[in-house]
């Protein structure tokens, strides 16, 4: 199984270091972005299974991002959970996922409950990958097989 990375974004370096520290992992890949800017580079070249993303950025906000997100295909399906200290009000929750979050945290984190919450995001995301395998694999059975019916019975007499 291929390590699953997982995308911090905040414009506080010290909050990146706490969020690492929760959740480091040998199994994991941390990826760490400053901006929504850096992020969205990021997720151009790396396969990411879920993103950490804070609400209030300068120059580009976590709603701007994850709008971003999902008007691509690639990113499209990738988990989003905001972690913010002050959008704690109805509408900014709701504007959360209505661009598309799945879960909404506030800081200071508990780190038990974000641990819990990654845990089941990446667990969603390693049945989603194996279901795609098999999927492949059972689409290049059938094609093999309509090849061989194709090609008919092989005539092997001399």
């Amino acid at each position: 199984m291929m390590q699953q990375k997982i995308l911090l974004v905040d414009d506080e370096p010290a909050n990146l270091v706490s969020l690492e520290a929760i959740l480091e992992d040998e199994e994991l890949e941390l990826l760490k972005a400053e901006s929504g800017p850096e992020a969205l580079k990021m997720l151009l070249n790396e396969d990411v299974s879920l993103v950490l993303l804070d609400v209030q950025m300068p120059e580009m906000d976590g709603f701007e991002v994850a709008e971003l997100m999902r008007n691509r295909k690639n990113t499209q399906n990738i988990p989003i959970i905001f972690v913010t200290a002050i959008s704690k009000e109805d509408q900014y929750v709701f504007k959360g996922y209505q661009v598309g979050a799945v879960d909404y945290l506030f800081k200071p984190l508990d780190p038990t409950i974000l641990k819990s919450k990654v845990d089941f995001f990446l667990k969603l995301d390693r049945e989603r990958r194996e279901l795609q395998e098999k999927l492949k694999e059972a689409q290049a059975h059938r094609a093999a097989y309509e090849q061989a019916k194709r090609d008919g019975p092989q005539n092997n007499e001399d």
